[in-house]
């Protein structure tokens, strides 16, 4: 299995409040993405298992990136905007030789970002579809929208709230979670 504490403490320095604040949030993602990942292997007997390990460890590195983005609420003091930490955390990710674990970084941000999204809200990351494709991908998306980066060790946000918060994104984000939801369940 793969050592994801020795790549994040590459980047991340133990004990300081942005290492506490990946870890912490990484860890609930992590632990929620793995119990999802457990049920749709066991709901779902023929289909090909989700990799269990690789979920695990992916949710470990999603926001690796984060600590290269201008995000002081979060502890993070780099130069990037916030929007950029998944395409900042898959360049970190493929430095490391870990081409599938990058594509987590890149996709998980929202629900995914399609081109149209990116387009249409001028946000400042390359254009090209950036949505969850594989069944890890997916789960590892979903788990992230249900933790807090400011309120760090909070239970679970409830399925309704989720919603809430991504309907500001518009209509299309908020079916791509849907769909996600439909996938995964309620946690």
């Amino acid at each position: 299995m793969l050592d994801y504490n020795a790549i994040i403490e590459q980047y991340y320095t133990p004990g300081t409040a942005l290492y506490d604040t990946l870890v912490i949030h990484s860890r609930q993602v992590a632990d929620l993405a793995v119990r999802l990942a457990v049920r749709y292997n066991d709901l779902h007997p023929a289909i090909d298992p989700l990799d269990i390990d690789f979920v695990l460890e992916a949710a470990m590195l999603h926001d690796i990136g984060m600590c290269r983005t201008d995000a002081p609420g979060i502890h993070c003091h780099g130069t990037e905007p916030y929007i950029c930490h998944g395409i900042l955390g898959a360049e970190m990710l493929r430095a490391h030789d870990l081409p599938r674990h990058a594509l987590v970084c890149e996709r998980h941000t929202g629900a995914g970002l399609s081109l149209d999204d990116i387009v249409s809200q001028g946000l400042p990351v390359p254009h090209k579809q950036m949505l969850p494709v594989t069944m890890e991908e997916k789960v590892i998306c979903y788990a992230d929208k249900f933790f807090s980066k400011t309120h760090l060790g909070e239970p679970a946000r409830t399925l309704e709230r989720v919603r809430q918060s991504l309907a500001k994104f518009g209509p299309a984000t908020l079916a791509r979670f849907q769909e996600l939801s439909a996938l995964f369940g309620t946690p």
